[in-house]
């Protein structure tokens, strides 16, 4: 058998022809090398490249916009809403006109005045005027008087100061007990959190108006000989003076309407639990209440401070809904229901007396109302423009 012939090289095989050189200890190397370290040679010798950079060069690499914080934003976008900061303004000026209103006025909630009876807006008794025509001064009857001489407008403003402070009072209780519910179901999560969640539809379910005008029902008897026997004690003249009815629109909030803040704080909770943070702190060695309350429930503060101002109207309605049946607060205390409730003997002849709290209860829910659909646009961070 002959040898095998050596293959020749090919102009298309040829290392020359390839642009391949060969190195010293065999093998190839890609002639793109060398263009490489001429270009590096060449950029060394360029002393330009290196000069320090200018001022608006540098200007170029700052950030354009500003950063902000979650509260700026939010607050940013809320003044963008219109409606939402007339709203607060016009809530502003009811809390000034029913706290700091009686202050200035020349008579009291209680106070009977005789002989002024069933008077019309900006009108005076004989008696009255038989004083300002001896030169007294005498506080005028701006909205008039009830059936017992007292000044509606007065008692508009202890109306106005009890209906906010039971809807401030209710939406706060449900904010805490919703957000301890919420937070354990979201947190413990599996089956915790689906047995407590089906407690919750459950509750969900049951006609709250009803249970509430159960509760102030069949709670009042017991509540009453419990203020009677604590007289001496705060609790007991504070419902001596609120009523029966009034605990028993606490307690119905606090059994009812808390569900649905512990819906929001349960999806918080689940959505946030899995951020990198809150494994950070587990490996730390927090507990779990410290991640709830340190971690957890700040990130969450935004939608929880938009519903808890949603409910506050809720509890104002239910509280002048009972009021207005006669449930409401102990005479001679006044809400804005049983102002509405006692202006129904006198409707076709004194139609003032309704229609001026029916119209102050409407812009009080209203205002809350939109001010807080205001504030949950603001809060949310999906809503940014």
């Amino acid at each position: 058998m002959g040898k095998k012939r050596k293959a020749r090289a090919t102009p298309e095989t040829h290392p020359a022809a390839t642009g391949i050189d060969q190195p010293r200890g065999g093998g190839y190397r890609h002639s793109q090398d060398e263009a490489d370290i001429l270009t590096a040679r060449e950029i060394a010798a360029d002393e330009d490249l290196f000069a320090p950079a200018s001022v608006e060069e540098k200007k170029a690499f700052e950030p354009q916009h500003k950063s902000v914080s979650y509260w700026e934003d939010a607050w940013r976008r809320l003044r963008k809403n219109y409606i939402a900061l007339a709203s607060f303004g016009v809530i502003a000026l009811l809390i000034l006109f029913a706290c700091l209103g009686p202050l200035f006025m020349g008579y009291h909630y209680d106070e009977q005045v005789r002989g002024s009876e069933n008077l019309k807006p900006l009108a005076y008794s004989q008696q009255e005027l038989a004083r300002i025509a001896a030169g007294e001064k005498v506080f005028p009857h701006v909205f008039g008087t009830d059936s017992h001489g007292r000044d509606l407008l007065v008692r508009l403003m202890y109306g106005a100061r009890v209906s906010m402070i039971i809807g401030i009072t209710a939406a706060l209780l449900t904010l805490v007990i919703g957000v301890l519910y919420g937070s354990i179901a979201g947190y413990a999560g599996g089956r915790v959190d689906m047995v407590m969640m089906r407690i919750v539809d459950v509750i969900y379910s049951v006609p709250d108006i009803l249970v509430a005008l159960l509760f102030a029902v069949t709670l009042k008897p017991l509540l009453t000989d419990f203020a009677n026997n604590n007289q001496a004690r705060l609790l007991g003249r504070l419902m001596i003076s609120l009523g029966p009815s009034i605990i028993a629109i606490f307690i119905a909030f606090a059994l009812l309407y808390w569900t649905s803040l512990a819906r929001i704080v349960r999806g918080q909770i689940l959505q946030l639990k899995q951020q990198e943070y809150v494994s950070a702190a587990r490996a730390l060695g927090a507990n779990d209440a410290r991640i709830i309350l340190k971690h957890l429930l700040p990130n969450s503060i935004g939608p929880l401070v938009a519903a808890t101002c949603l409910q506050i109207p809720t509890a104002i309605f239910l509280e002048s809904f009972l009021s207005f049946l006669g449930l409401g607060v102990n005479a001679p205390m006044t809400s804005l229901g049983s102002l509405a409730s006692d202006a129904l003997g006198g409707m076709y002849t004194y139609t003032h007396r309704l229609i001026i709290p029916a119209a102050l209860l409407s812009l009080l829910i209203l205002s809350f109302n939109l001010f807080g659909d205001g504030l949950r646009d603001a809060l949310d961070p999906r809503l940014k423009k």
